[in-house]
């Protein structure tokens, strides 16, 4: 016992002294279709160096940096990072091969490194080799066997296996069993390079020698340095046990699904025992160690059924290998093994990763433009773990496969932010399992906006009212651009365009808001000047460069009623006494004259109405309500006044309206020295009645001077007529025609249709001289005007050239007519 102690204490010491050396061997390096492959030690210090990926890949470093270099691992723990600065790989967090793989071999990690601008990646594989990191252990510190002392030489008897969680050479390489004088190793290769070890008795036990033995078993391992353990294994001697258990099969094969519930039946182990009594009792156990297997399935110790206990996952374990034991009350033992075929069902869902991703596109990316990079991992097998993917329809984009489990999304048509700004898109991936199983997530992505779309205007054109005697600033109205573009792009300002109207630049008739498009009057407008003009506004947007467009504008002037009525005839003068003939015989109806009156302003505003505001006697005449026209509404009788004074007042439609208002004086009588006779009394109204006798002195001194001057000029520069002069000194003068001019109605409301004819009679006596009116439908005028000496010797000369110098004393005769030129006269 003593020199088993010292062994083991031995051989701790050589494992304590010795140094495990790591040294980092890259196997393979390869970057066909961008993989690349890497092997390392396990257990590596953090920051330890890798590889160096950039050289390895053909990269320049400066493009790790720009393209936002990453190590993407999906769900898995991230234990490589990456330097971007220097290139390389490095250890980031330590790595157990143990914890990460268990026993399977090789133990690999993968990951992807992901770039940027454009999008790649490579698929990077590191392969971990164990290292001699774990010694041997038994389960049990000891193993206890009962064992007839007539059990015959070459009887077996089962121990339990050491477990070694290092793999290779590192694993478990052999037993040694001391001390060995009874009983002999032997170890059994197994298919899947397990050892079975049994302990074979190779000389006669006999109680009364040893009724109690002890041996120690050592499970030494092939790494360097060299790692063991050991069990303690105590024996009892029984009396004698001649027949072992047997199994009625070496190996039994069973089939279970997945996630079947505890309790479900595996299958059923069978040994016999040619003993009888106690000693052909088997008991039945399951001899797995240190792995799953007892907390996944269990042996009833009589039946031998074998059933489930635990939850199975095809996922982390496709088979499970159970070895059982019979065992008779005698020590006596036989072992088979169960193999557990795992049957995969379709339990799990796809998963779906997002390497990278873009969450904003600009509208006039190219087709075939990378935005997100996806990987699927479902962890089924067979056709439960294959995996389609789709994207809804009617999208700009297609789901493209660049590798095995790996898809990227690309623009597959040209994107329109003004149509659609953003897109959630749903990618749905599903196995083909029975039943299928679906996953699915959403990308949402925002497109981003270029100045693509010009300003439009509402409408094509604009035309827009304005009241004159506007005030100067005043807002006109508003013209109104939408970009549908997006932020500075669709920011619309407004701008004048420089033209001009009658060589004024139209900027000092208008101006527009850059911001609102808001029109202002820059003047007061007068619609008698100018009635509308035209003008162009640029609709401009805030891109680069900036796009604009130009819609044309038209302000059309509204008539106020500014304007009074104008009375054109008969005409108003303070200095003169206009008077309109109607003889007595005038019948109902009897046209005794027209007020023609204009109104600059338009439309209603210049629509013109005649009233009889005031009348001497206001049942003998009446004016047209739309022509002006003066008429009779009765019949004239010697007993009406021969002067009559009328008001008129003319009036617009506008609104207010404005007036205007003129004073007709009538004279009723048959012939001029009739009215004559009436003349002091006719013009001696109240406004002229101080100053009437001085004007009409006046004017008879001015008619004499007048007659003589043109008497002498006459003689002395037509003698050759100077015989016709003296004919016609002597005799009545000619009668002398004279039509005045016609008056337009500029209303629209009617002309002055009558001609008014006078005929002029003069003897060689002047108190004989008569007048002579014209025919029916003339109008006689006669006109008084005392005052009048201004302009006499100016429509003297006017005359003269018109009729030639024999007539100036017929026109010296009508001279007082000259401040109403559109009237004919008869004078005295």
């Amino acid at each position: 016992m003593d020199a088993l102690f010292d062994l083991l204490l031995d051989i701790s010491r050589k494992t304590m002294a010795q140094q495990v050396l790591f040294i980092v061997s890259v196997v393979s390096v390869c970057s066909v279709l961008g993989q690349i492959s890497f092997t390392i030690p396990e257990e590596m210090a953090k920051g330890s160096l890798v590889g160096n990926i950039a050289r390895d890949l053909g990269l320049d470093v400066k493009r790790l940096a720009s393209g936002k270099a990453r190590v993407y691992s999906g769900d898995s723990t991230v234990y490589i990072e990456l330097n971007k600065e220097r290139g390389v790989l490095l250890i980031k967090d330590r790595i157990d091969r143990e914890a990460l793989c268990e026993q399977t071999m090789p133990c690999s990690l993968h990951f992807q490194i992901i770039l940027e601008d454009p999008m790649e990646f490579y698929s990077v594989s590191i392969e971990i080799t164990d290292i001699n990191d774990n010694a041997p252990t038994f389960e049990k510190a000891e193993m206890k066997f009962k064992i007839s002392e007539s059990a015959g030489v070459g009887s077996k008897f089962v121990l339990e296996r050491a477990m070694d969680l290092d793999v290779g050479n590192n694993d478990l390489e052999n037993y040694v069993l001391k001390p060995s004088e009874n009983f002999a190793l032997k170890i059994h290769n197994q298919a899947d390079g397990s050892k079975n070890v049994e302990m074979v008795l190779q000389k006669a036990l006999d109680r009364e020698t040893h009724e109690h033995m002890s041996l120690i078993l050592t499970a030494v391992d092939g790494g360097q340095p060299q790692m063991s353990g050991t069990m303690q294994i105590l024996i009892t001697v029984l009396d004698a046990n001649d027949n072992a258990p047997v199994f009625t099969q070496s190996i039994y094969k069973a089939t279970v699904m997945e996630n079947s519930p505890k309790g479900t039946m595996v299958t059923t182990v069978s040994a016999s025992d040619a003993d009888q009594g106690l000693n052909g009792k088997v008991i039945y156990s399951i001899t797995n160690t240190m792995d799953d297997v007892r907390r996944v399935f269990e042996v009833n110790e009589e039946s031998g059924v074998v059933r489930l206990v635990g939850n199975i996952d095809y996922e982390r374990a496709h088979t499970f290998q159970i070895n059982v034991r019979a065992s008779d009350e005698g020590g006596l033992t036989d072992s088979s093994k169960v193999i557990v075929d795992i049957v995969d069902m379709n339990d799990n869902m796809p998963v779906i990763n997002i390497m990278s991703k873009s969450n904003v596109i600009s509208e006039n990316a190219k087709s075939n433009t990378v935005v997100t990079m996806i990987n699927i991992q479902d962890q089924d097998s067979g056709d439960n773990g294959k995996v389609n993917c789709a994207i809804n329809e009617n999208m700009p984009f297609i789901l493209m496969a660049t590798s095995n489990n790996f898809f990227s999304l690309v623009t597959d048509n040209d994107l329109d932010r003004e149509r659609e700004s953003a897109y959630n898109i749903s990618v749905t991936c599903s196995d083909q399992g029975e039943p299928s199983l679906t996953s699915s997530v959403t990308l949402n992505l925002q497109i981003s906006d270029v100045n693509d779309n010009v300003p439009s205007f509402e409408k094509p054109s604009y035309e827009a009212y304005l009241i004159e005697n506007n005030t100067p600033g005043i807002s006109i109205f508003t013209v109104k651009a939408r970009d549908t573009d997006w932020n500075q792009n669709a920011h619309v300002s407004y701008i004048l365009e420089d033209s001009s109207l009658n060589g004024v630049p139209v900027s000092s008739y208008v101006s527009v808001s850059a911001d609102s498009g808001v029109i202002h009057a820059v003047r007061s407008f007068d619609y008698e000047q100018i009635k509308d003009f035209q003008f162009r506004v640029k609709a401009q947007d805030g891109g680069s460069p900036p796009l604009s467009s130009n819609v044309s504008v038209k302000i059309l002037i509204q008539d106020q009623n500014d304007n009074a009525p104008q009375v054109l005839y008969p005409v108003q003068t303070g200095g003169s006494l206009v008077a309109e003939m109607v003889p007595r015989s005038a019948d109902v109806g009897y046209l005794v004259t027209k007020v023609v009156a204009v109104d600059v302003d338009s439309g209603q505003n210049a629509w013109l109405s005649y009233k009889l505001q005031k009348a001497t006697d206001r049942a003998l005449f009446e004016v047209g309500l739309q022509n002006g026209e003066i008429r009779t509404i009765r019949q004239v009788t010697d007993k009406d006044a021969v002067k009559q004074r009328l008001t008129v007042i003319v009036e617009d439609n506008g609104q207010p309206s404005r007036s205007a208002t003129v004073i007709v004086n009538v004279a009723v009588a048959d012939s001029f020295p009739e009215v004559l006779s009436e003349f002091t009394d006719f013009t001696h109204d109240k406004e002229y009645n101080d100053n009437l006798t001085f004007y009409l002195v006046l004017a008879l001194a001015v008619v004499s001077f007048l007659f003589i001057t043109c008497l002498v000029v006459i003689i002395s520069v037509k003698i050759y007529r100077w015989r016709q002069s003296r004919i016609q000194y002597h005799s009545s003068l000619p009668v002398i025609p004279y039509y005045p001019p016609r008056y337009s109605d500029t209303l629209g409301t009617g002309t002055l249709q009558h001609v008014y004819n006078y005929e002029v009679c003069r003897t060689t006596d002047s108190r004989k001289s008569d007048c002579k009116f014209g025919n029916a439908g003339s109008q006689n005028v006669l006109i008084m005007d005392p005052s009048s000496t201004g302009t006499m010797q100016r429509i003297q000369n006017s005359y003269i050239n018109v009729f030639g110098k024999n007539h100036v004393l017929i026109y010296n005769m009508i001279h007082l007519a000259c401040n109403l030129r559109h009237s004919t006269f008869c004078l005295i």
